[in-house]
């Protein structure tokens, strides 16, 4: 199945906070969207692994992907080498996105950066016909997508574009919902952490507000590039 967009995550539910909107939005569209998680994400204070998997699972639904995998790198102890980077390219290779999207170049958890230069990385080495790559003995061919982009996530690194999702909103709050474990539940009587309060919730609508602002919109999300945008016209920036 090839892909138009293929998002990663370190974590499940880091794409659902970082670009569900755009996610939701490109799917309305008819765009062909899959992620692919590195982590099972078993470092959690809340919940367990088995349990986000099935979180992941629903919230995957609500976004309307059609493909989810996890590629069941150690949480917290995952490296950008030869091993990972060979596993993140089988992923290109099988969907052949023509868009990556992907972790936060630099975030207060430490996978978030790690899962970003790796993929990036493998995005790169993707393209190159002498690294020989194969699922269930099939042999794959070489793929490069055309563009990475990076999601924003707890710092507030600033934008190189953003994109309006609104009317897409209130969707992306139900899929990071579907992670029952993980946010805001003033019934919950597991530790605290600095995703579980209210505020860090709420700040999934007043971030996006605020990058809607930007750009005269109601919603939006932001994303880093790794390569200057090109644009057909001035109309197109309108």
């Amino acid at each position: 199945m090839k892909l138009d967009i293929l998002a990663f995550g370190a974590h499940p539910d880091d794409v659902e906070l970082g670009c569900a909107g755009t996610i939701l939005k490109e799917v309305s569209l008819g765009k062909k969207v899959g992620i692919v998680d590195l982590t099972r994400g078993e470092l959690g204070t809340r919940g367990t692994a088995e349990i986000r998997d099935e979180e992941a699972k629903e919230a995957a639904k609500i976004l309307g992907v059609l493909v989810r995998e996890n590629l069941g790198m150690r949480d917290g102890f995952f490296t950008n080498d030869e091993k990972h980077q060979l596993e993140v390219i089988k992923m290109l290779r099988k969907y052949k996105p023509e868009i990556v999207l992907c972790n936060a170049i630099d975030d207060r958890h430490i996978d978030h950066g790690k899962g970003s230069k790796l993929v990036s990385d493998a995005c790169f080495l993707s393209g190159l016909v002498k690294i020989e790559t194969s699922i269930d003995g099939e042999p794959q061919e070489a793929w490069r997508p055309k563009v990475v982009y990076h999601y924003i996530q707890w710092k507030n690194i600033q934008p190189d574009f953003v994109v309006d999702i609104t009317g897409f909103e209130k969707k992306k709050v139900e899929a990071v919902s579907a992670y029952k474990t993980q946010f805001y539940d003033p019934n919950s009587k597991e530790p605290a952490t600095p995703i579980t309060s209210k505020n860090f919730f709420e700040s999934l609508n007043y971030r996006a507000q605020d990058l809607g602002r930007l750009v005269g919109k109601d919603f939006a999300e932001g994303f880093t590039v790794e390569r200057c945008l090109a644009v057909n016209s001035l109309e197109n920036l309108l």
